[in-house]
């Protein structure tokens, strides 16, 4: 006997931030995912980061050069939190003694709808 499936009223609403990433050392979506919990951690506090259900969706390399490498990333939040997970992840500026530069590209509310800001 399985678990039931939360009908659509019950559920979540998530949304789709798609970020662009600049960066001037590789990292890796793991890299991302502390990134993205100590911007929002720093900025917010650990009280409502919690309330984000921040999660990291998809993770691209886009382009390397001799400056900084390049990337997007689609990351899931709930729909009431959007504007301070965007401001948390504006303000994130430094990783590691590396600077970096979080902007968001787009916002969607499916997965397959954020692809096309990428």
């Amino acid at each position: 006997m399985g678990l039931k499936v939360l009908p659509p009223t019950l559920r979540k609403n998530n949304r789709y931030l798609t970020v662009d990433i600049k960066i001037t050392s590789p990292i890796t979506k793991d890299n991302l995912v502390s990134i993205v919990w100590d911007a929002c951690v720093k900025f917010q506090g650990e009280l409502n980061s919690a309330n984000f259900n921040l999660w990291v969706m998809r993770f691209y390399e886009i382009e390397k050069t001799e400056e900084y490498y390049c990337y997007n990333a689609i990351i899931r939040c709930q729909r009431d939190f959007v504007d301070e997970v965007r401001s948390s992840l504006a303000l994130a500026n430094m990783y590691r003694n590396e600077r970096i530069s979080i902007t968001t590209v787009g916002l969607s509310g499916t997965i397959k709808a954020s692809h096309k800001f990428i």
